[in-house]
């Protein structure tokens, strides 16, 4: 059946997402109209095609133990000179996207990876493109905000064109977002799972 490349991530809602796209086009960044704007939890991984249900039945079991959470957005940063990236901060759900990326990674699932880099949520507005425009981004989106209910995930493949195209979603599997302010635990999953 030959291999895919899929990711798992969390889109950046609309009107945000889109918005984040054109800022990262306008940019410069070749790549932006070929990726939904997202956090990641798992990066490209190239695996056999024939694990897709497998993998899918891993992150149905993956959403089933979260819970939903808020998400908030504000500001930049960067991972220059490590890596040629600007991002706009996770502010908001960085423990939530944290333990969710492990169970995805999980060393017994069917896309157990070890990863480049130490895990950091953050939504990429800027990839390889020259330093005059990484620092305009970095500059521009300062003041950026946005927030939501995280209430899933998805599946994402990339085709032969570099584009990446959403398989299918997953619901976390409790419906009751908390509300923003909440303690820190309240991003916890529910059940026996625990972020420690």
């Amino acid at each position: 059946m030959g291999t895919v490349t899929l990711g798992v991530s969390i889109a950046v809602p609309e009107p945000h997402g889109s918005l984040l796209q054109e800022r990262r086009a306008g940019f410069g960044d070749p790549a932006a109209h070929g990726i939904p704007t997202h956090v990641t939890l798992l990066p490209p991984t190239e695996v056999d095609a024939d694990k897709l249900p497998a993998i899918e039945r891993h992150l149905e079991e993956v959403a089933a133990a979260g819970r939903p959470f808020p998400m908030r957005l504000s500001g930049t940063g960067t991972f220059r000179p490590l890596s040629p990236v600007v991002f706009v901060q996770v502010a908001e759900g960085a423990e939530a996207c944290t333990w969710l990326q492990k169970q995805v990674r999980d060393a017994s699932g069917p896309v157990a990876r070890e990863l480049q880099f130490p895990y950091h949520p953050h939504v990429t507005v800027a990839h390889g493109i020259d330093e005059a425009a990484m620092d305009r981004a970095f500059a521009e989106l300062s003041e950026y905000a946005a927030e939501w209910p995280c209430t899933g995930f998805a599946l994402y493949e990339q085709g032969a064109d570099a584009v990446w195209r959403k398989l299918r979603d997953f619901s976390f599997g409790s419906a009751t977002v908390p509300a923003q302010g909440e303690p820190r635990d309240s991003c916890t999953p529910r059940g026996p799972l625990s972020t420690a």
